[in-house]
């Protein structure tokens, strides 16, 4: 059964940073493409980030450009969100998704499988 467990969220001030993991049970990380999504109230899931499952390959949505960065540590079956400069309006239910393919041409949903539960973030003062 797979399994994906996001945590790391919680309540920070603007400017503080925060990392988020996602630990992977019942397959095996390396051969599939990774992403972090986010959903804020109101609004649609969007794309964060991605990673090709060799971690060659990254792409960020441009708000998060600069300030977030994914990895993976296929050894630990882990993959990471480092989030740096959070802003109020990074304020999200944050997501953990598995593709079914090493890569992906973007950080479309559709392209991914298998979800996590979500982890809160909120910026706040």
């Amino acid at each position: 059964q797979f399994e994906l467990v996001e945590s790391g969220g919680g309540l920070v001030q603007p400017g503080g940073s925060l990392r988020l993991s996602c630990v992977l049970s019942g397959f095996t990380l390396d051969y599939y493409a990774m992403g972090w999504f986010r959903q804020a109230p109101g609004r649609e899931r969007e794309g964060v980030s991605c990673i090709a499952s060799s971690g060659e390959s990254t792409n960020y949505a441009d708000s998060v450009k600069g300030r977030f960065t994914i990895s993976r540590d296929n050894a630990k079956n882990t993959v990471y969100l480092q989030m740096n400069n959070l802003k109020p309006e990074d304020t999200a239910v944050y997501y953990c998704a598995a593709s079914g393919w090493p890569v992906v041409s973007s950080c479309d949903a559709g392209l991914f499988g298998s979800w996590g539960q979500g982890t809160q973030v909120t910026v706040s003062s």
